[in-house]
């Protein structure tokens, strides 16, 4: 198979090793020149996605934030051959799928919105491994959810990232269900670490800590477009959690422990309830 791959930072540069891996011929294209040649080099990549090898791939992976990623398939959608198979490996979705999905139909091959639930603090290509994916959950957003034959040509051209599990939703479930489990963790991380108090925190901190502040080491930019795709989603799930901490903070105030206790209690008991 011929895997064509836009962007090699840590998706995009795991995914070309795991398929690089398993024996298929990975082109790719990436803004810093340098970064290709080194993937060349690491035995990631074989050779160059461009005008003249875009119409050669079998699949065609967006691995580069959404904009980009929509602007990329506009200026080559006539290019690619109609029995290409693109996903995308963006963090949103509705923003991707409603430019894309008309522009599949128009020229004739597929898209699938996609999102591998996997990555790291760390960014770049030079974080990337072949073995990222494995066991971790992938979203798949189709154009059509009476298909099942396209869900499993999805499945089948994403085997050899080893996915461990699929799951198939609207671009508006996955949109509003990702501002809860991976925007918002970024954002209240980010802001927590900005106390005062965590210039001192050293000798007095174990795995709570690092568990709640290992996200607040994120790449900005990126972050801020996905936050800023997906407002009202964020702005919901934020709204809802300060509400919360209001009433944390008045039992406080008011030196009222059984409220203290009663939501602490609650929080535990919608932690046993969600996750077992």
């Amino acid at each position: 198979m011929n895997v064509g791959i836009l962007g090699l930072g840590l998706i995009g540069g795991s995914m070309a090793r795991a398929y690089s891996k398993a024996g298929h011929t990975v082109l790719a294209y990436d803004l810093d020149q340098n970064i290709l040649e080194f993937a060349h080099l690491a035995g990631a990549v074989h050779g160059v996605l461009n005008d003249e090898t875009v119409g050669n791939c079998d699949c065609i992976l967006l691995s580069v934030h959404a904009s980009g990623c929509i602007s990329w398939l506009e200026d080559h959608a006539e290019q690619i051959a109609p029995n290409t198979l693109v996903i995308d490996c963006c963090g949103v979705k509705e923003q991707i799928c409603s430019h894309c999905f008309p522009l599949a139909e128009k020229f004739g091959f597929t898209f699938v919105g996609g999102h591998p639930m996997a990555g790291s603090h760390h960014s770049g290509f030079k974080y990337s491994r072949s073995n990222l994916f494995q066991g971790a959950p992938m979203v798949l957003v189709p154009p059509r959810f009476d298909d099942p034959q396209l869900l499993q040509r999805t499945v089948d051209a994403l085997s050899p990232c080893k996915f461990g599990s699929f799951s198939v939703t609207t671009a508006g479930e996955h949109d509003a269900m990702i501002a809860f489990t991976s925007q918002m963790p970024h954002l209240l991380s980010n802001a927590f670490i900005k106390s005062p108090t965590a210039r001192k925190h050293k000798g007095f901190s174990a795995g709570s800590y690092k568990d709640l502040t290992r996200v607040a080491w994120l790449n900005p930019i990126m972050w801020t477009e996905l936050m800023l795709s997906n407002k009202e989603n964020v702005l919901f799930e934020l709204e809802t959690y300060m509400k919360s901490l209001e009433a944390y903070q008045d039992a406080l105030q008011a030196n009222d422990t059984d409220a203290l206790i009663a939501l602490l209690d609650e929080g535990k008991r919608c932690k046993e309830e969600v996750d077992g």
